[in-house]
């Protein structure tokens, strides 16, 4: 199916190669889930936060929204909506509070929790576009980075993912980003090792 939709910021500082990364990455999600026949969403770059906006109002689409021009936070942000299911898709930023910057080691932990499924697919969607993968904390202020269970927990996840299949979605956009960066299966386990994470 054609791209109906592209969406980038015109202006960035980011180097015009790792643009050009994330314009691709734009136009393989629209490819696969802009149609209204499909799942009628759209990934669009240029903005100061990450979001997700559900279709409503004059938007008749939903909106994937990821940081200014950075492929990291484009995978990052396809991966939570990979992770959500049909009911967290209809409500705004899939109905969850986010703690901001300066958390402390008990709200750490649990931002590690819920973050393993959606880190796990950015290294495989990471992988599928042949870039390197970074652990994110998502906690400067604190000084508190990713912990060493974190990091195996991640590992684990994508061991899973690759020896059972992630939903269809996820598995939808891997294997194409592999198809439209050249790039081996996403989904063999071997290729992901423990140590790339540290």
């Amino acid at each position: 199916m054609p791209v109906t939709h592209l969406e980038m910021a015109p202006v960035s500082n980011t180097p015009l190669a790792a643009r050009s990364t994330a314009e691709r990455i734009v136009a393989v999600f629209n490819r696969c889930f802009s149609s209204p026949e499909g799942l009628n969403t759209r990934l669009c770059g240029g903005f100061s936060e990450p979001y997700y906006r559900p279709a409503g109002g004059q938007q008749g689409h939903h909106q994937v929204e990821f940081t200014l021009d950075y492929a990291a936070s484009a995978l990052h942000e396809v991966a939570h909506w990979c992770v959500a299911g049909e009911a967290r898709r209809q409500l705004p930023d899939y109905g969850y509070w986010y703690a901001p910057d300066g958390r402390s080691a008990e709200q750490q932990a649990e931002f590690e929790l819920v973050e393993v499924k959606p880190q796990a697919l950015e290294w495989i969607f990471a992988r599928a576009c042949g870039l390197r993968f970074r652990v994110s904390a998502d906690n400067l202020e604190s000084g508190l980075g990713p912990s060493t269970s974190f990091k195996e927990a991640i590992w684990r996840q994508v061991q899973r993912y690759c020896a059972e299949g992630p939903n269809e979605r996820a598995s939808t956009f891997a294997l194409a980003l592999a198809g439209a960066f050249t790039q081996p299966d996403p989904l063999s386990g071997d290729v992901y090792q423990l140590r790339e994470l540290s």
